[in-house]
């Protein structure tokens, strides 16, 4: 790829871009959120043209105007997220677009063929299955396969380990290491710099849509590539940790909670949050993690079970009166749930206080009372806003992340719930938010973390206890956690079944 500009209204994506792919590598494609990665590699698979610049395979420049230009010069790309269908089995998301002759698909003949295919590679997966039935890593091997099936010699993959566990991770590797040794050639985008560090043979760094950085493997260190990505360094796994001792606790005993479909989906959860700690819940996405929190804030009723803090039974009160004995909650969905993103940041301070002294008097909102909190949170926590009345939506996804956390830390909660915090945040803004959370839990206050990045959870957490299919595990300390253990435990190892 020579000189590739893709610009969009107000933002310069990718800026003459220079991008080499050598035959039969791993290229690592590196940068923080926002830095062109993706849009460069949607250009490569002709999601996006470009508005500059040229492609070329073998010496020979070749125009890939959309998807199928892209396949018919063996590109293929996996996005972060899947386009399987989930009700579907493998067979049946393997066989779309596929002729075989006739009117009807043979899908035994197919079957026969993706089986040849699935040896000749080396991944195995159950054809027979439904998607929904499989794993988050069984559903990247299909993806895999559907490339390798149509012919595929270039990979790409976006974000590909983003929800995998220690294991399934290991054996995504395998399975790259394989495909490369078949002759076939491999992009990864990722930001885990330890995996950069494991599979890639050539990396490249991209930062406000401009190569900033190219090297081979040998020699590369996190450090090198964390200047690179954000031009200085970042410390992103020790932590200074006091002890703190009061006394005080948030404690869910058995709780059971129903899911959007009116089915169990948390069954006899138990878990303590001790003040001054982290609790960290590992788990693959979809085992009860969400609903729990949900459960524990007072957004979804407990089918069955008790929640207190401190001692105080807090399972009938609503969100309103959880609030008021000292919870806090940080949500995933920053623009949904944890703000009104048209909103000002003066009354998003307030979301969770707007009810009464100092920010509501006689019927009225104390505007200069809630400029006041809106400016400390502004201040205290490092937030880029012009001021304290602009809205919600005019901040990044790091600078709103971090309003929401220091509106959350400052008003005094003595728990919080975190839900996946540093979720789609660059590396600064990573670092800044579990700073926090930790100088929170050195104060005093009791964390619930829970997050799908496990690595954010061994660096974060005091104590961590793992979620299956709507248990909970008995908590892992600090001093025995193992990466490889906790692994497979989110695979279902120790659980009954």
């Amino acid at each position: 790829m020579k000189g590739i500009v893709k610009q969009f209204p107000g933002v310069l994506a990718v800026d003459h871009v220079d991008f080499e792919l050598y035959p039969k590598e791993i290229h690592a494609l590196l940068g923080e959120n926002g830095a062109g990665k993706t849009t460069l590699m949607n250009v490569l698979y002709g999601v996006y043209r470009a508005d500059e610049g040229q492609i070329l395979i073998n010496g020979k420049e070749v125009k890939i105007r959309n998807a199928v230009d892209a396949q018919s010069n063996g590109i293929g790309m996996v996005h972060q997220h899947f386009s399987l269908i989930p009700v579907f089995t493998v067979k049946e998301n393997l066989s779309i677009g596929l002729r075989t002759g006739g009117f009807r698909l043979n899908l035994n003949q197919i079957k026969s063929k993706i089986e040849e295919a699935e040896r000749n590679y080396g991944i195995e997966i159950d054809l027979d299955k439904k998607v929904q039935q499989l794993s988050v890593g069984e559903q990247q091997r299909v993806e895999i396969l559907k490339l390798l099936f149509r012919g595929a010699s270039t990979l790409i993959l976006d974000e590909p380990t983003s929800s995998l566990t220690p294991q399934e991770v290991a054996n995504l590797f395998k399975s790259l290491r394989a495909l490369q040794s078949e002759g076939k050639t491999i992009i990864i985008i990722t930001h885990k710099l330890y995996e950069v560090l494991d599979i890639a043979d050539r990396v490249t760094v991209l930062r406000k849509g401009k190569v900033v950085f190219k090297s081979m493997k040998e020699g590369l260190t996190s450090q090198v590539l964390t200047e690179a990505m954000i031009g200085r360094g970042v410390e992103l796994s020790n932590y200074n940790r006091e002890k703190v001792s009061s006394g005080n606790s948030l404690v869910v005993e058995g709780l059971s909670v129903r899911g959007d479909r009116n089915d169990e989906v948390v069954t006899g959860a138990s878990l303590e949050v001790r003040a001054g700690e982290i609790l960290g819940i590992a788990g693959v996405s979809g085992n009860g993690q969400k609903e729990l929190v949900e459960s524990i804030f007072g957004l979804r009723k407990s089918k069955g079970g008790r929640i207190k803090i401190n001692g105080h039974d807090i399972t009938n009160l609503g969100v309103k009166g959880r609030i008021k004995v000292g919870l806090g909650y940080i949500p995933e969905e920053r623009k949904t749930r944890g703000a009104a993103v048209s909103l000002p940041l003066t009354l998003n301070s307030v979301m969770h206080d707007h009810w009464g002294q100092p920010y509501l008097t006689r019927g009225a909102f104390n505007y200069k009372a809630i400029r006041k909190f809106a400016g400390e949170i502004i201040s205290g926590f490092k937030v880029a806003a012009k001021d304290e009345n602009v809205p919600a939506r005019d901040l990044s996804g790091g600078n709103l992340q971090k309003f929401i956390v220091g509106r959350e830390m400052i008003r005094n909660s003595s728990f919080l719930m975190s839900v996946n915090p540093t979720s789609g945040l660059d590396v600064g803004a990573t670092e800044y938010v579990r700073n926090e959370l930790v100088a929170y839990r050195n104060k005093g206050g009791g964390v619930l973390l829970v997050s799908e990045d496990l690595d954010e959870l061994l660096a974060l957490s005091d104590r961590i206890v793992v979620m299956y299919r709507g248990k909970t595990s008995k908590p892992v300390e600090q001093k025995d956690f193992d990466r490889l253990k906790i692994g497979a435990m989110m695979l279902g190892e120790g659980f009954s079944h």
